[in-house]
């Protein structure tokens, strides 16, 4: 076993296209969404992806030398300057406000695609064949009895986000789970997603959301928030 000598630097935002352009081209505007190309930058080894945990959109530098970090670090914020980039984080808010997927916070076990709205990815009907096709073409058959979806919550801010799974309730039966919640300034409210069954989500009633401090009332939105 061993780890590949691949690190990230991702560059989000409004205006990553632009610094990414200045960078490498303007064929990086033409990659589609997780599109990719194996590339350089002054002889650094890259592959360059249009990807990214922001709403916002923007790109991953997958660095494949870790010696030329600072190297690359320095190009970035240099090609940046015009733009005022500058140093982040994933904002966990906006996460939740945009609807973004954390894998194994918002899904479980028994978790697929079609519950989590990602169909526009999945190709069936292609001729190929694929590990896993024959039980997507099932679950699709199927239908769902859950989605991932957005929740208004009732009561006081929720001041620090929470990941820990609250159960939700429809009329006195289990519906689903809130993965994660805030208070959101932008939207000004307590904001939370979660999977939530269909019944509770066709009823356009509220939920009971069971919060450490006791029951709160929820109401059941599409996403995302903004």
């Amino acid at each position: 076993m061993f780890e590949p000598d691949v690190s990230p630097l991702a560059i989000q935002g409004p205006k990553a296209i632009d610094v990414v352009s200045d960078l490498f081209g303007d064929w990086v505007r033409e990659l589609k969404y997780f599109g990719f190309r194996v590339t350089e930058l002054d002889g650094i080894p890259l592959v360059v992806a249009r990807s990214g945990w922001s709403k916002q959109g923007g790109y991953e530098l997958y660095l494949r030398d870790g010696n030329r970090g600072d190297e690359l670090w320095a190009r970035v914020a240099k090609a940046g300057k015009p733009y005022n980039i500058g140093p982040g984080t994933p904002n966990y808010i906006e996460r939740i406000e945009s609807g973004l997927i954390s894998y194994g916070a918002d899904t479980d076990a028994k978790t697929n695609p079609f519950e989590l709205g990602m169909d526009k990815f999945i190709a069936l009907d292609q001729p190929h064949d694929f590990i896993g096709k024959d039980a997507l073409i099932a679950l699709k058959r199927a239908g769902v009895t859950r989605r991932f979806m957005g929740l208004i919550i009732d009561g006081p801010r929720i001041m620090q986000t929470s990941e820990d799974r609250q159960t939700i309730t429809f009329n006195g039966a289990d519906a689903g789970y809130v993965s994660a919640c805030v208070y959101s300034p932008r939207v000004g409210e307590n904001i939370g997603v979660g999977m939530v069954a269909t019944a509770a989500i066709d009823a356009l009633e509220p939920v009971e959301i069971m919060m450490e401090e006791g029951p709160r009332s929820g109401r059941i939105v599409s996403l995302p928030f903004i």
